[in-house]
Order: C-alpha cells, then structure tokens, then sequence
C-alpha cells in the first residue's frame, strides 16, 4: 500500500495528528478527574450533613458531663461524704473534677 508523502518526504498531516490526539486525550482525562472530584466532594458533604445532630448531640452530652462532674467537685469540696468518694474513685481512674470557679 502507497502512503502520501508530502514534498519533504514526510507524511500529510502526520505532525499534528498525535498532538491533537494527545490534547484531547489529556482534556477528557482531566475533564474525568474533575467530575470524580465533585463527585467525592459532594459525597463527603452528605457525610458531614448526616453527621451533624451526632455531633451536637455529642456536645450537648459532654457540656451535661461537665456541669455534673463541676457539681459534684463543688459538693465535695462543701463537705459531701458521697461526692468525695465519687472523685476520689475519679482521681484513681486518673479523671480530675474541679469545682467551677466563680
């Protein structure tokens, strides 16, 4: 089989074929990559979404925890035999109560 040559003994078009093919390879694979990544971004919102009332509810726990472990440090620094076991055993398990400070 015969293949057109140009005047320079070079094939037509021959230069910019692999260029263009290699242009439009890289613009699909970037324009895949891009798609893939607000894929994944828009998942890992949906994620976060579903994870915010555990979150709250988290906090709202750990603020309840808080006032009670303050509580019972004030009660035993007011004398409460009780509440002085509680954070001695506390203070064994190497968990500090303070009483708030006003």
């Amino acid at each position: 089989m015969m293949s057109r040559t140009n005047s320079n003994g070079g094939a037509i078009g021959g230069g910019w074929l692999p260029v263009v093919l290699i242009a439009l390879s890289l613009f699909a694979l970037m324009a895949f990559e891009t798609a893939y990544a607000v894929h994944d971004r828009q998942a890992l919102a949906d994620q976060k979404r579903s994870q915010e009332a555990v979150v709250q509810e988290g906090l709202k726990l750990r603020q309840e925890l808080e006032t009670l472990a303050s509580k019972t440090a004030q009660l035993a620094g007011g004398g409460d035999q009780g509440a002085k076991t509680v954070v001695e055993q506390m203070k064994r398990q190497g968990i500090n109560l303070t009483a708030p400070k006003q």
